[in-house]
Formats: C-alpha cells, sequence, structure tokens
C-alpha cells in the first residue's frame, strides 16, 4: 500500500510564501510523475504542477512564475515553494505521485490534502 503525506499548509499573509512537501511510504518500484493539484472552496480541484521523472516541470498560468517544482526521489518526495501568494491561492492542496508498484502496475496516489490559506 502506498501512502502520501502533504505538509507545509498554513496561513500566510498576502505576499508571502510557503513551501509544501509531500513524501511517499509504501513499495514503489519507481515513480513517474509527481504533481500538485488545489481545490479551492466551491470549486473543482485543479491542477497546479507537475515534475517528470526526468525533471521536465510545467505549471498552470494561474501558478507560473510565482512557483517552482522539485523533488528528491531519494526521499521519494516532491516539494512546491509558491511565492507571491494571493488570497485567490487559497485552497486545500494535493499532491498525487504516478507510480510503478512492485506487481508492475501503473497506479495515481493521492494525498489527503494540507490547506493553504492566505489572507488579504
Amino acid at each position: 500500500q502506498v501512502q502520501l503525506v502533504e505538509s507545509g499548509g498554513g496561513l500566510v499573509q498576502a505576499g508571502g510564501s510557503l513551501r509544501l512537501s509531500c513524501t511517499a511510504s509504501g513499495i514503489i518500484f519507481r515513480i513517474y510523475d509527481m504533481a500538485w493539484h488545489r481545490q479551492a472552496p466551491g470549486k473543482q480541484r485543479e491542477w497546479v504542477a507537475t515534475i517528470t521523472s526526468e525533471i521536465t516541470t510545467t505549471y498552470a498560468d494561474s501558478m507560473k512564475g510565482r512557483s517552482i517544482i522539485s523533488r528528491d526521489n531519494s526521499k521519494s518526495t516532491v516539494y512546491l515553494e509558491m511565492n507571491s501568494l494571493k488570497p485567490e491561492d487559497t485552497a486545500v492542496y494535493y499532491c498525487k505521485f504516478t507510480v510503478l508498484t512492485i506487481s508492475h502496475r501503473v497506479e495515481d496516489y493521492w494525498g489527503q490534502g494540507t490547506r493553504v490559506t492566505v489572507s488579504s
């Protein structure tokens, strides 16, 4: 069983910064893409950023230039550094890993979410 645990959320003033982390545990053969998504109150979950196993990064327009996604494969961890935060960034942030399991199945796993609140 693979589990993802996020951390780093909290309350921050507009213009501030936060660094989110997400670490996987369990038996994993390989982690392909690592991604962040978010869900604001009353809205659908949306994609924020992805980093591939080749360290290619892509960002949603809303976060481009204000965030950096990175990964540490030795720790099975992905990070999201967010800067110049805005009240509209308030959401629950979820990580998602695309994993090759020991049974040679490619599966997606989600974390439980970490709440980010940006005050104006």
